[in-house]
């Protein structure tokens, strides 16, 4: 294979893997900002339950003395009524006792409501706390992981990218710009491989003769349909993977 064809094929390796590696490089801070954003949502869910937790608990306990007051009401108005004097104030004072006795049963009623309430919200307050120091942990792993393989990629690049810069060097200049002009015309494919008279890139089918042409090996030939450089891999002899000696009559 000439030289400058089993180089672009390299450098078409190379700069597959260069993508490869700037797509992994960008998305993994992506994937990190996703996971956070998730850890935030859930962190605002507890946030949230903790004061409704908190606003139920401050009612119930604001209600309860409401109980007492209503209480210490009904003692007062029990001494007082045992001093009226009169039928009509022994009413009112026992009406005013009705009317406190009936405001307990409705802030009793009240505090069961809450206190239902309240059941749930505690459960969910300590199930998230539970899950929320778990996903706490597990994102700082997920960073860390991150943050090394982020280190380990973009080592990876710069030795790709100081490998191809060796191999360009090694190009013949024009065979390099019409590399880089096809590459960036064709979405970063440049080079393909030409199988029983095709290319395997576009698919179409290419003239006999230029086929032959092809497997020659002579110069460096681009598809006619896409432009991509075209190269040929010769079909393997059993006997060159084996490495046995053809015989006479297998050669004759």
């Amino acid at each position: 294979m000439l030289p400058d064809l089993k180089s672009v094929i390299r450098l078409q390796d190379l700069d597959n893997r260069v993508a490869e590696l700037t797509r992994e490089i960008s998305a993994l801070p992506k994937h990190i900002a996703e996971i956070e954003k998730k850890l935030e949502s859930h962190q605002r869910k507890l946030e949230a339950d903790r004061a409704a937790l908190s606003a139920n608990q401050k009612e119930r306990k604001k209600i309860e003395g409401d109980i007492q007051l209503q209480e210490q009401k009904i003692s007062k108005l029990k001494g007082q009524m045992v001093e009226a004097k009169t039928n009509d104030q022994h009413r009112a004072f026992q009406h005013e006792i009705e009317f406190c006795e009936k405001e307990i049963r409705r802030i009793e009623d009240r505090i069961l409501e809450l206190m239902s309430e309240s059941e749930p919200l505690e459960k969910n307050v300590k199930i998230a706390e539970v899950a929320l120091t778990d996903e706490k942990k597990q994102v700082e792993t997920e960073k860390q992981q991150t943050r090394e393989r982020t280190a380990v990629d973009k080592k990876d690049l710069d030795r790709l990218h100081e490998e191809r810069k060796a191999l360009v060097a090694s190009v013949t200049p024009a065979v390099y710009r019409n590399y880089e002009q096809v590459r960036k015309a064709r979405g970063g494919k440049a080079v393909a491989e030409a199988v029983d008279g095709r290319c395997m890139a576009c698919r179409m089918a290419m003239r006999l003769q230029y086929f032959q042409d092809l497997k020659r090996d002579e110069q460096v030939m681009h598809c006619e349909s896409c432009g991509r450089i075209l190269y040929f891999n010769p079909p393997v002899a059993v006997e060159d993977l084996t490495n046995e000696p053809r015989t006479a009559k297998e050669r004759g």
